[in-house]
């Protein structure tokens, strides 16, 4: 049975919806998703004996806005999974979370060791790996530029009926996603993860320095993942204290838990249930 639960952190309240029993796994979605990104996956989780918790993450879904971009700074951001466990009970967990999901996650786990069992990061490697990437990374991180610019994303995502979502991203439900984007606001709240997070001149200044990650941590990157090389990937490896494991999905796009929910599922449970 899944339950919808509303948490607070400070005036933001989060929705969330919490399936099973066992130990807790945490599932962070990015953009522009919200928790329906996990629904092929969350359940198959459930049924191998887990607590699935799946927040619509602020400022999406049926989550709070936030009007002002530094509502959407990583450390509110942490504050929001802190709240999260808390409010499941889950002293320790294992935080599972792709795009902007998985650079949250990363933060989470070096800024609450405590709190973290196991990471598992679907296209985003580690921030500094990320950041360290090169001029490859840069090119195909180009929007960015974009969406960091209040009203020139909105405009850009817009223009020609939402051509860029429907054809350029690859999103394999992009109609839904238009739909949602354009409900209570989310695509400026969206685009704020950007801008409190991603700032044009990140392009230039030199990537954050966070504490190794204690988290035995497995990473998944798909061989067609349209703005993300395998490189800032592999090299998170140099970040986790505990081990990394790399795994490369062939044939898949960027949306992995849509695209391969069978396939990532397996590959999670192999971690957390290592042979």
């Amino acid at each position: 049975m899944v339950e919808r639960i509303s948490i607070l952190n400070g005036n933001v309240e989060l929705s969330v919806q919490v399936a099973g029993e066992g130990p807790t796994l945490l599932l962070l979605h990015g953009w522009p998703d919200t928790g329906a990104l996990w629904e092929n996956v969350a359940p198959r989780l459930v049924e191998a004996g887990y607590q699935v918790v799946v927040p619509d993450l602020r400022g999406c879904g049926l989550s709070s806005k936030p009007a002002d971009t530094q509502s959407y700074q990583m450390s509110q951001l942490v504050g929001d999974v802190v709240c999260i466990l808390d409010a499941v009970g889950a002293d320790r967990a294992t935080l599972i979370g792709h795009d902007w999901g998985a650079a949250l996650a990363w933060v989470a786990a070096a800024a609450l060791p405590e709190r973290v069992e196991r990471l598992v990061v679907l296209s985003v490697g580690h921030p500094t790996a990320f950041r360290s990437a090169g001029l490859e990374q840069q090119a195909r991180s180009w929007y960015m530029l974009l969406f960091a610019n209040d009203g020139l994303g909105e405009a850009f995502l817009r223009k020609n009926d939402y051509e860029a979502l429907r054809h350029w991203t690859g999103h394999p439900r992009a109609e839904e996603v238009i739909a949602e984007l354009e409900r209570d606001g989310q695509m400026s709240a969206h685009l704020r993860w950007y801008r409190a997070n991603a700032p044009m001149d990140s392009f230039l200044v030199d990537p954050p320095v966070l504490a190794p990650i204690a988290a035995p941590t497995l990473g998944i990157w798909s061989s067609g993942d349209f703005a993300l090389t395998e490189h800032q990937m592999k090299n998170s490896a140099n970040y986790c204290a505990s081990g990394f494991t790399y795994v490369r999905f062939e044939g898949f796009g960027h949306w992995i838990p849509l695209e391969a929910p069978g396939e990532l599922t397996r590959e999670i449970l192999s971690f957390l249930r290592p042979a």
